[in-house]
């Protein structure tokens, strides 16, 4: 997928490991070529990344890749900054992998009796432009018919100033007063809208924040130590840091004229539910494919209905559950902001889960400054590398 907007490697080395490559929570202790439940598999993967950074013009990109729980490989190549390695303990954004917390979050209150998938959004925001047509389930699954809310409008101002603070207010007042693209449950449509009314419906619901219900019932359950909401654009050190090209043709820059900016702390609140907008690494990331992929918080019956591929309106090949992306047997998500993309995927047949995170080099923006999700190429070498017989489906 192609957006607008939304080798020389240098690896971790062993003198310090301790200092820089010893991260939180999900972190094995030893480096992954000490540690390799494959070592050959870990190879093949590593150079699947070196040459898939030279091909797409990537200046960082960290992986995780494990099977059944065992490390095949966890590495970072490349530079955060200028003379600053890519390290695997580095922090970054997650984006859209906080759909599938929020999906989660609501099954799991579907689990507990205290909501229901059919329940409609005016039980709790009534005053939203056909909230009464609406259901839970179809904000979850992407079905609503609301429009996204970045629409040229809205991308107009988010080029004029990326640092802004947005409320959900704002975000909503520019797609819930148009009309519904179709009729809610018929059609299946992107839009981000979704999420930040769903996220206001389970605040209102439980009488809770979002924060503290994905702490208490999706991360905390997780284990998901370095995964957190902000409401401002920090990002915990040590930091991956992003830049883009993406505002050439907003600000009128001529396409020979060099233009590559830092965009490590554009402001992401807009991006999400308010309560959302998360960091996270590598090691949560992968933690995060295997335990939304599992369906491990979930009921049986749940995790069903957030793995049914039951859609209209979707691209073959892919298609959307309950807060995830389906591609072929694998589920995933597949975030892209501000010069940073990643994907978290898992094979549930095969137990393999894959992380990757990346950034881009100026020569990884076309003319306009569009730029591609290079994560899901890596994802989709790494994971025909790792089940050729279940490999994603190319894009």
């Amino acid at each position: 997928m192609t957006i607008s907007r939304h080798l020389g490697s240098v690896v971790c080395l062993l003198a310090v490991a301790a200092l820089a490559c010893s991260p939180k929570g999900n972190a094995p202790a030893a480096p992954w070529w000490g540690a390799s439940a494959n070592p050959a598999k870990a190879r093949a993967v590593m150079r699947i990344v070196g040459d898939t950074m030279a091909q797409a013009h990537l200046k960082a990109a960290i992986v995780r890749v494990t099977v059944d729980g065992k490390e095949i490989v966890t590495q970072a190549l490349g530079e955060s900054m200028t003379g600053v390695p890519a390290m695997p303990s580095m922090f970054f954004r997650n984006g859209a992998v906080a759909t599938s917390y929020i999906a989660t979050l609501l099954l799991k209150l579907v689990d507990d009796k205290k909501l229901s998938l059919d329940d409609k959004l005016s039980t709790w925001l009534p005053d939203i432009p056909n909230a009464d047509r609406v259901t839970l389930g179809q904000l979850a699954r992407m079905t609503s018919g609301y429009p996204d809310y970045a629409n040229a409008d809205f991308n107009a101002a988010i080029a004029a100033d990326p640092f802004r603070q947005w409320t959900p207010e704002q975000l909503l007042g520019y797609a819930v007063t148009k009309p519904l693209l179709y009729e809610p449950g018929t059609n299946w449509n992107f839009a981000r809208t979704n999420y930040v009314l769903l996220g206001l419906a389970l605040e209102k619901a439980t009488g809770e924040e979002l924060p503290k219900l994905l702490r208490d019932r999706v991360l905390g359950p997780l284990a998901l130590v370095n995964t957190a909401n902000s409401y401002t654009p920090d990002i915990p050190v040590p930091t991956l840091h992003t830049f883009t090209s993406e505002r050439r043709r907003a600000l009128g820059i001529p396409s020979g004229t060099p233009f590559y900016e830092d965009s490590t702390y554009w402001n992401p609140s807009w991006t999400m539910a308010r309560g959302a907008v998360q960091t996270t690494n590598i090691y949560d990331l992968e933690a995060t494919a295997v335990g939304i992929g599992s369906g491990k918080l979930l009921s049986a019956q749940s995790y069903k209905a957030m793995v049914s591929p039951a859609l209209r309106g979707k691209a073959p090949g892919d298609t959307y559950g309950l807060g995830i992306v389906i591609s072929g047997d694998w589920l995933l998500q597949n975030p892209m902001f501000a010069g940073q993309a990643a994907v978290e995927a898992y094979l549930p047949s095969q137990k393999i889960a894959i992380a990757v995170a990346v950034t881009y080099r100026p020569d990884a923006f076309d003319a306009q400054g569009r730029y591609r999700n290079e994560a899901e190429t890596l994802f989709r070498k790494i994971g025909a590398e790792m089940a050729p017989n279940d490999a994603p489906p190319v894009r």
